[in-house]
């Protein structure tokens, strides 16, 4: 562990002792057995506030908003389409469509109208380990959609 850990953890277990010693007073009157229970609670406490607050930092940096499908929002900021992507494949809306359909709806990007596989550049979701971006795949048969789903690249 680095040394800042150490810091965290001892700025925490002080603001963890006065708040117990401060909550404790009104509920136990023996001094003695107070002191104990706070110095008792207070280290099993501190280092699981300390993974609370790692669980909810991580968490926060790995979320992302999810839209509803926006024609405009898709074209405008192709950076952000992870955004808008759990609508299009939850709510099937591409399932049946012809080429032609997906390609007014989503554009053309660069994929031949004679392959059954296309694929939409999405953007990188955040997270902790993203490296390479999400896409979008579409899969026809016999020229319509039968399969819609988004993976890393």
């Amino acid at each position: 562990m680095s040394i800042e850990v150490y810091f965290i953890l001892l700025l925490l277990g002080i603001l963890t002792f006065f708040f117990w010693r401060w909550l404790l007073k009104k509920f136990i009157k023996a001094d003695k057995t107070r002191k104990l229970v706070t110095w008792t609670v207070t280290i099993v406490s501190t280092p699981l506030i300390y993974a609370g607050l790692i669980i909810l930092w991580v968490l926060s940096m790995s979320y992302h908003p999810d839209h509803d499908f926006d024609k405009e929002k898709w074209f405008n900021d192709k950076e952000k389409r992870y955004e808008l992507s759990e609508d299009i494949i939850d709510s099937e809306m591409l399932i049946g469509k012809t080429k032609t359909q997906v390609q007014q709806l989503l554009g053309n990007e660069d994929n031949a109208k004679e392959s059954n596989n296309w694929s939409y550049y999405l953007g990188f979701r955040p997270g902790f380990f993203t490296m390479d971006p999400d896409v979008l795949s579409i899969e026809f048969k016999n020229g319509k959609v039968v399969n819609v789903e988004q993976h890393g690249t």
